[in-house]
């Protein structure tokens, strides 16, 4: 068995101590999440409680530099009490953001999203394919869960509300989707009905492997400096998106929107 990685909180180091880190485990994560309506049983920021939990995970494995969480997404679920920025202000974030992890010599920075609206995530891969032909930056762009399993990127469903009830129950309340079967408009849930499925066991395990796999991910890069690995990831997550793009367009907030209202047109005929 190898050292304890050595990791810290930015906000917490001496330059010292950062530089210390830098020289040994040139590791820079960034958990990004969200301020988003996840229906009435869930918190608005439960996006970035996942991705700072994962990300606090995964670099006690690898070691690093954990940055504060970031909450502002782009194309965020469309209701009064989400924030989001335009996908171009995101986009111009992460050019800032990977412009001086890159200067300051960090040579691996992890975006580790809890939020993953499609295009959200375009906009993170479109940033970190500029950071690495800007800077040969080995800049990994990408929801943890999804190295896991497509389908844990649910939304306010049984996977996310696993997790919540893994990180925070205190902020999850079931009893307020009721016990009439669900409606998206009013209770955001899409995928597996949470109630009587979801579980502190089953999100406590989803966080533990999204870790292990997000960790092996950035070892693989830290120990091989191959970016190979990161151009057939975002080929293979641009695929992914492909359908939705040549549907719905690239804008982001027109997107969203006749995404989420193509979602509620197709309830309506279930609804009798």
């Amino acid at each position: 068995m190898g050292d304890t990685p050595v990791w810290g909180r930015y906000f917490e180091l001496r330059p010292a101590e950062l530089a210390a880190i830098r020289s040994k485990v040139p590791v820079a994560y960034l958990p990004w999440g969200a301020l988003e309506w996840h229906g009435p049983h869930l918190p608005l920021g439960l996006d970035g409680i996942v991705a700072e939990a994962v990300a606090s995970r995964a670099i006690r494995r690898t070691g690093g530099v954990l940055m504060p969480t970031t909450w502002w997404p782009a194309g965020a679920l469309p209701h009064p009490d989400s924030l989001s920025a335009a996908g171009a202000s995101l986009g111009g974030l992460l050019d800032g953001l990977f412009d001086q992890v890159a200067a300051a010599g960090w040579r691996v920075a992890v975006v580790a999203s809890g939020h993953y609206g499609h295009a959200h995530e375009l906009a993170m891969i479109d940033a970190a394919e500029r950071a690495i032909t800007r800077h040969g930056l080995l800049a990994l762009a990408v929801p943890p869960l999804a190295l896991v399993d497509e389908a844990m990127l649910d939304h306010a469903a049984l996977w996310e509300t696993s997790l919540a009830l893994a990180l925070r129950p205190d902020l999850v309340r079931l009893d307020a989707l009721g016990r009439e079967p669900l409606r998206l408009k009013t209770s955001s849930v899409i995928g597996r009905d949470p109630r009587d499925t979801a579980s502190a066991s089953l999100g406590t395990s989803a966080l533990n492997l999204a870790a292990e796999r997000l960790a092996a991910a950035v070892a693989e890069l830290r120990d091989t400096d191959d970016l190979a690995p990161l151009r057939a990831l975002y080929a293979q997550r641009r695929v992914r998106y492909q359908a939705f793009v040549e549907r719905f367009g690239s804008d982001v907030e027109q997107a969203t929107r006749a995404w989420w209202d193509d979602l509620l047109i197709q309830e309506k005929p279930a609804d009798g």
